[in-house]
């Protein structure tokens, strides 16, 4: 069941470029510790399922460089990561410190699914160096691609209780 906000009717304005931008840094920062936490558990996996001499020979040879499964996994990892903060309290912790959060237009948490076209378009706008989140400069609505995608919105809470 999605989490209320606030008031159906009350419409919070939308989060300024810098805040978002400032925000995605900081969580940045973390996600590179939860990559590195989330890369030595599926190394120590790895070794113990293939055999650690075995694993040392193939990390050696440099036949781990590209394993599409850590891959894979990491990108898994970085959605229930986003996800589980964007449908709890829709915000990250780089999104806390600088009072924004993510919610429907109705003042309601996003679902998994909505987090989950969040966050690919998030990578579709990173890989078009940027452009999907500099959108909202150009958009009347100051929605980037992420906030049109997904249906819900980012919007500064600076003189609202986050409760």
């Amino acid at each position: 069941m999605p989490r209320r906000f606030h008031a159906p009717d009350e419409q919070l304005p939308p989060a300024s470029l810098v805040k978002r931008l400032l925000a995605m840094l900081y969580d940045g920062l973390i996600c590179i510790a939860v990559l590195l936490v989330a890369t030595w558990g599926y190394t120590l996996l790895a070794a113990w399922a293939v055999g650690f001499d075995h694993y040392m020979e193939l990390a050696e040879a440099g036949a781990l460089n590209t394993d599409p499964l850590l891959s894979s996994f990491l990108f898994v990892i970085l959605y229930l990561f986003f996800a589980y903060f964007w449908t709890r309290n829709g915000q990250t912790l780089g999104m806390q410190v600088w009072r924004i959060r993510v919610e429907n237009s109705n003042g309601t948490s996003i679902s998994w699914i909505q987090a989950l076209l969040r966050y690919m378009m998030g990578w579709a706008s990173w890989l078009t160096a940027g452009l999907g989140y500099f959108w909202m400069l150009w958009d009347g609505n100051k929605a980037t691609w992420t906030d049109r995608f997904s249906e819900s919105r980012v919007v500064s809470i600076a003189n609202k209780k986050t409760d």
